[in-house]
């Protein structure tokens, strides 16, 4: 999964990962291009996965290594190259929706004009009428104007309709593209780039209005431990299900993130790290207080806890020094034996007296 080779290269195992990659792109003759870099990166990562299936395939059919290769394979494999490719879909449909309607004003524009030059012509014709016949023509004239006048609004105004329905729909499709590039795809959860603006804005609104701002960090115990010994896909699991826990407490205006493997953020808008310590602790609580099974075999994987902590914004601090603050605190939990919360304004406290 991709995503599970991003996170890997934000850990210990990255380099031995790139060399991985630049080995078997030396290997396959494939150029080593940042793109080529990147395709190569995900498949020496996850084999098994689908971009790396697909380029198994091409390796086993000898086929060449082509920079058309690598782009096809970025579009179809890799999250950006999705993103982007509906980014241009949804583009080109925006721009074909206005250019039919842009045609259907212009030729309501020149049936305008026409119907002017026609009533321009008929006041002419009636100063000049001295039979009925030929008043009959001018009304008739302009009545088969008026009427064709219209049909074309008429027209233009269900062109208008539809387009502004399309307009909408592509404007939700092109919002739910943005929420996916946002959210993490193993727990659903938003993803280390949603975070990242999300503290920023948090923190320049909190700077403008003088309210607080808490943050946290949340980090599995021992999940090392649980990959080596039940496999990945229950790691998995365990991620989901510390996730699911965090987000039912994370509702609007707090703000939960998966900040990279197994580590957790929480954003605290409007809360002292004291209410937010009260909040992580019975997060804490109903993590450990479940026996998890594994799936597949239903064996049982016993209890799992978390370590957290949490640092509150002071006036003029950025995010990332909330951040470093909040991952003091961390390391203090996981020092003093895991599972457990550490107020990291509680640390400060002393050295401020």
């Amino acid at each position: 999964m991709a995503t599970e080779v991003e996170t890997t290269l934000r850990g210990p195992e990255a380099f031995s990962l790139a060399r991985k990659a630049m080995e078997a792109m030396e290997a396959a003759g494939a150029w080593p291009t940042p793109l080529n870099y990147e395709i190569w990166l995900h498949y020496v990562g996850d084999p098994e996965g689908p971009l790396g299936r697909e380029i198994t395939r091409l390796l086993s059919a000898q086929e060449p290594f082509t920079e058309g290769t690598a782009e096809m394979l970025a579009a179809e494999f890799l999250p950006r190259g999705r993103l982007s490719e509906e980014i241009r879909d949804a583009g080109a449909l925006l721009n074909r929706e206005l250019s039919s309607v842009a045609s259907a004003i212009a030729q309501a524009q020149k049936t305008q004009a026409a119907y002017g030059e026609t009533l321009a012509g008929a006041s002419a014709s009636i100063e000049q009428v001295d039979k009925p016949e030929s008043l009959r023509q001018v009304v008739t004239s302009l009545s088969a104007a008026t009427a064709k006048v219209r049909e074309e609004n008429a027209h233009l105004e269900s062109r208008l309709e539809d387009s502004t329905k399309e307009v909408a729909r592509l404007r939700e499709h092109l919002e739910q593209v943005r929420r996916d590039a946002m959210t993490d795809a193993l727990t659903n959860l938003a993803n280390r780039k949603a975070f990242d603006e999300e503290l920023l804005r948090a923190c320049d609104d909190a700077e403008r209005a003088g309210t607080e701002v808490t943050l946290s960090l949340i980090d599995i115990d021992h999940f090392k431990r649980f990959n080596d010994t039940w496999g990945h896909q229950t790691g998995d699991q365990v991620l989901r299900y510390v996730a699911s826990v965090i987000g039912r407490v994370a509702k609007p205006p707090r703000f939960a993130a998966r900040y990279g493997g197994e580590e957790f953020a929480m954003i605290f808008v409007g809360e002292s790290a004291a209410e937010a310590e009260n909040v992580l602790n019975a997060i804490r609580q109903e993590i450990g207080s479940r026996a998890l099974r594994r799936r597949s075999t239903d064996d049982e994987l016993g209890a799992v806890t978390i370590s957290a902590g949490v640092a509150q914004r002071h006036r003029g601090e950025s995010g990332s020094q909330i951040l470093d603050r909040a991952d003091a605190a961390l390391y203090v939990s996981k020092h003093n034996g895991r599972d457990r919360v550490t107020n990291g304004e509680r640390m400060r406290a002393p050295a401020a007296a």
